[in-house]
């Protein structure tokens, strides 16, 4: 592989990538951004060191890494990087585009010192750790592994002007809405099933949803309140497939019948359908929507598997935090902390979706994956291979990122162990 020509394709895209994500910024900042992105994309890694070595500067690396943690406490800059992807994404979000929303967390069981720790639930042990809370948005289309990360917020409940969790939630469906101009169906896991959630989705004018129930909560079935889980199991099941499911020991099929009810919340007079979904466990699936729902297979399948492809996508949601090593965040400030996770997000949308999926750099991103060194090949996620690749073809580069000039050469005394 010709490296120094890659190596040049990519510096000149993320440039380009840069220039518009930071348009509405001033000049220092500008640099700063691309600095960091083409930081975070060579090293795979967000501690400011690591962005400090890759950038080749003839100055002192405390120097550039003190210059960059100076950058990064810029009060609201998250939102403006964040805004600016929905933007570029905005684009790519069809009228049944799936918005994929995900609550998780980066959990910091030693960080003492970070600011406004809180506490979290680990989504991979289930323990009560300190962390922070993120709240995230990807699109794609149903039965499809094509992603764009489009919205990646740090909170946490210890900060001041903190609100709620919901408030977060709609806060994003929010940001992601100005610029969709409503399009896509937002796809909620357990938990978007609160009323606090659900009254205000429908408030909002346009917005189509599909939100996974819990059994007790409440609906209007012909004119009584029941409990779902109620409902759910006197719901007829007229149509079956055969599905496979991935999971970490292979694949496994599931049987699956599927029916609805036409149902209400209390209190509301918008019409909704609960769909049920029984073979995946003891309890039936619940599927709460106002996407319209008739009587036909294919019109039904695609509520079913709209959800499913949430499923698909584990590996997009593991993908944004895991792929640059974000819950290795060591900044100590929270704006700091803010500001950093918006930039893994324009990361992550540059490799997932300015890189990976333009037509007229497809030769590219095929070059760059071959460039993975992997013993096993190219996995199924192909993402991570592709962010792997843009990190080894930019560990070839002699220089760093389009921007410059670079500041004057100083002593090189060695870096600080801890990041401010």
């Amino acid at each position: 592989m010709n490296y120094s020509a890659v190596v040049h394709k990519l510096r000149v895209q993320i440039h380009e990538f840069s220039g518009k994500l930071s348009a509405r910024f001033s000049r220092p900042k500008q640099r700063f951004i691309e600095q960091m992105l083409y930081g975070i994309c060579a090293r795979q890694d967000v501690k400011l060191s690591e962005i400090a070595r890759s950038l080749e500067e003839d100055v002192a690396l405390i120097q550039t890494e003190k210059r960059l943690s100076r950058n990064l406490n810029s009060d609201g800059m998250d939102e403006r990087v964040t805004d600016a992807v929905v933007k570029l994404g905005a684009r790519r979000v069809h009228r049944d585009t799936l918005l994929v929303m995900d609550l998780s967390d980066i959990t910091k069981p030693y960080a003492k010192k970070m600011e406004h720790l809180a506490q979290v639930r680990d989504g991979s042990s289930g323990e009560i750790r300190d962390g922070y809370p993120t709240c995230n948005v990807i699109a794609c289309e149903e039965g499809k592994r094509r992603i764009v990360p489009l919205y990646q917020a740090l909170y946490s409940a210890a900060a001041p002007g903190y609100e709620s969790e919901n408030q977060e939630v709609l806060r994003a469906v929010d940001s992601v809405r100005r610029w969709t101009n409503g399009r896509g169906i937002w796809v909620m896991d357990r938990g978007g099933d609160r009323v606090k959630l659900l009254r205000p989705f429908l408030n909002r004018e346009g917005m189509r949803f599909i939100v996974r129930l819990v059994g007790n909560r409440h609906v209007v079935f012909r004119g009584r309140n029941y409990r779902a889980l109620a409902v759910a199991e006197s719901c007829p099941l007229p149509y079956a497939d055969v599905i496979v499911k991935e999971d970490g020991d292979g694949e496994v099929s599931h049987y699956i019948e599927y029916g609805f009810r036409k149902v209400k919340l209390p209190g509301r007079a918008e019409q909704l359908y609960l769909v049920v979904v029984k073979g995946f466990g003891k309890e039936p699936m619940m599927l709460l929507t106002n996407v319209a729902v008739r009587k036909k297979r294919s019109v039904l399948w695609f509520i079913v598997g709209s959800y499913l492809t949430r499923w698909r996508i584990e590996d997009a949601i593991r993908f944004v935090k895991q792929a640059y090593n974000l819950e290795d965040i060591r900044v100590m400030t929270y704006v700091r902390l803010k500001n950093l996770v918006a930039l893994v997000l324009a990361a992550s949308y540059f490799t997932a979706a300015y890189v990976g999926e333009r037509l007229k750099l497809a030769v590219l991103a095929r070059r760059v994956v071959k460039a993975a060194k992997r013993f096993f090949g190219v996995p199924v996620f192909r993402y991570y291979a592709l962010a792997d690749g843009i990190a080894a073809v930019l560990g070839h580069a002699t220089r760093g990122p389009l921007c410059a000039p670079r500041p004057p050469d100083t002593p090189s005394p060695q870096l600080e162990l801890f990041e401010p």
